[in-house]
């Protein structure tokens, strides 16, 4: 999941819950911060557990990829 926050970060991690409030638990998050340059991403700062308040929220997106772990896991169910 990525979601954009109102102060420009990107954080990219894996949905865990959210709340009455809208707020948002991610898990293994990683940082990317707004780049000046359009074409450079820059190296992520890795968070790992992060709640993001769902006043900071602009935008969520949901990527289609399945990560190796769950994909690992829901092998063995």
């Amino acid at each position: 999941m990525r979601i954009r926050m109102t102060d420009g970060r990107t954080l990219v991690g894996l949905f865990l819950c959210t709340d009455r409030d809208c707020n948002v638990i991610l898990g293994s998050a990683q940082e990317f911060l707004k780049s000046t340059d359009t074409f450079s991403q820059g190296e992520p700062r890795v968070l790992g557990l992060a709640m993001i308040p769902g006043h900071h929220v602009v935008s969520i997106e949901v990527e289609a990829d399945t990560p190796p772990v769950l994909a690992t896991l829901s092998s063995f169910m």
